[in-house]
């Protein structure tokens, strides 16, 4: 009988990481890494900044959302809680005005699952507190392998009812679209398999390389569009890189496989480029083409767009 190995698990963090700003936190910001992070709370985590200033002081990692662009910071420690860092993660959420706040220890001591727990039933369903305790195992003589345990998390389906309970009718009808538009990719391995639904009108995808420009679905009662929508701050930096896109439109188009419409508003700060489609989100006779209509349009701009992000490697 072929021997197996067993497992055995590195109970000194600092062993592998001896520092947590030089060597966890670097480490974690690695795509690789968040991307670990990402699957295992199931949100799409976009690195924006390492060691982020909030005043006088700090956060180890500051990102985003990608699919609706909620501000998320991660404080690490590698040892157990303590109420130092339990003010740190409120302070920082405050300074960043983050939504989602995650917390990743070695150890998570009673009374501070408690209080992540109580952060999580007293506050608005913007609001997603994630207590991780961090775990390191080897077989034998192997490289050691990360393990995330969730210890806390937001209870997702009664915040959902507390929404639901708030919501007008059309923030309802925008729930229950994106909620099945969710499961949809889910079912088929989209891109938005991992998405949170909103009663927002859109969702987006960030386009890696491209600054302030996301792939966004936006519904209404009329239609529907798949858009390059483009808000990096000012409008002269917006107008900057719509032009700079305009430039290789031909070649934009041609990778896409239709037509776009070029829209670059002067008297907005923000600029699109979009397809639609004359499909309701109301209609539920339409809402499996608008689903299709989506996601294949959103792989499609993601990669057509997605080529380009070379020209704006200098900025």
């Amino acid at each position: 009988m072929k021997q197996l190995g067993k497992l055995k698990k590195i109970e000194d963090l600092r062993s592998i990481w001896k520092h947590e700003a030089k060597d966890f936190t670097p480490w974690l910001a690695e795509e690789e890494n968040l991307s670990m992070l990402s699957e295992a709370i199931g949100i799409d985590i976009v690195l924006e900044e390492q060691e982020s200033n909030v005043g006088e002081f700090s956060v180890d990692i500051f990102a985003t959302e990608e699919s609706t662009g909620r501000k998320i910071i991660i404080e690490n420690q590698l040892e157990d809680t303590n109420h130092d860092h339990l003010g740190k993660i409120i302070t920082y959420a405050s300074g960043k005005d983050a939504e989602v706040i995650i917390w990743i220890v070695k150890r998570a001591r009673d009374e501070h699952k408690q209080a992540i727990e109580w952060l999580n039933n007293h506050t608005d369903d913007k609001c997603a507190f994630f207590l991780i305790e961090i775990e390191l195992w080897r077989i034998g003589n192997s490289d050691p392998a990360v393990k995330f345990n969730i210890v806390e998390r937001p209870n997702d389906w009664a915040k959902s009812m507390k929404k639901s309970s708030s919501l007008t009718q059309g923030g309802a009808l925008k729930l229950d679209f994106w909620q099945q538009f969710i499961e949809y990719n889910q079912s088929n391995s989209g891109v938005y398999a991992k998405s949170m639904p909103t009663s927002d009108a859109w969702i987006g995808k960030s386009i890696k390389g491209i600054p302030g420009t996301t792939v966004n679905l936006v519904v209404t009662k009329g239609n529907c569009r798949v858009e390059a929508y483009i808000n990096s701050g000012s409008q002269e930096k917006n107008k900057s890189i719509f032009d700079t896109l305009y430039s290789v439109k031909e070649t934009i188009e041609k990778e896409y496989g239709v037509p776009l419409i070029w829209q670059r508003l002067d008297d907005k700060v923000t600029c699109r480029i979009y397809e639609d489609r004359p499909w309701s989100y109301t209609n539920e006779d339409d809402r499996h083409k608008i689903f299709e209509f989506f996601c294949d349009a959103t792989n499609r701009m993601l990669i057509s767009f997605g080529v380009h992000a070379n020209l704006f490697k200098s900025r």
